[in-house]
């Protein structure tokens, strides 16, 4: 794996990367939680720019500029309808068309969210294994990435990132130490 996992608890609208990850739903309407934090501090361009690119199929995903965020884009996983709720598969394709989407750009840094979770109705630990999960495979593999960092807002969300994070290395290590005997 030539890239790195990063975790922070913090506001992503903050994070300077390449792509900020909105947690969107298919229509691209910047309505609450991420969306409407990077509606609020990106300006009104990045809804326009939703709009004008048009809908995407629940799982997919879209690139837009970032406004006045701090990122230069905003990369939009579509995890669930309008109105709807997210599922393990939706956040699984979402996230990988996201991260397909940041290969495509060259970008070396991506910051992402708990997609899924919250208003899209995943469990967050659910939404950290298998956002963790489709890192660490795309990582593991061809691409530009350096960086994957998921800023999670609030110390909750962060610890169950954590937690899942480190069973995962302390799988990888067993696994390692198994192979050698």
């Amino acid at each position: 794996m030539s890239g790195r996992i990063v975790l922070e608890e913090g506001d992503i609208t903050a994070a300077e990367v390449d792509a900020v990850v909105n947690a969107a739903n298919s229509e691209l309407k910047l309505g609450s939680g991420v969306a409407g934090a990077i509606r609020t501090k990106g300006g009104p361009t990045i809804q326009a720019e939703c709009d004008a690119h048009g809908p995407v199929e629940v799982g997919g995903a879209a690139l837009t500029g970032a406004g006045e965020l701090s990122a230069r884009h905003v990369i939009h996983a579509a995890g669930m309808p309008p109105g709807g709720q997210a599922s393990e598969q939706s956040v699984r394709d979402a996230m990988r068309a996201s991260l397909e989407i940041a290969r495509s750009q060259a970008f070396r840094a991506i910051a992402v969210p708990a997609i899924g979770a919250g208003v899209g109705g995943v469990s967050m630990q659910r939404s950290a294994e298998i956002l963790l999960e489709e890192a660490r495979s795309h990582l593991a593999g061809e691409t530009t990435l350096e960086e994957i960092r998921f800023v999670l807002f609030g110390e909750p969300a962060y610890r169950v990132f954590e937690m899942v994070n480190d069973a995962a290395k302390v799988t990888a290590q067993m696994e390692r130490m198994r192979s050698r005997s």
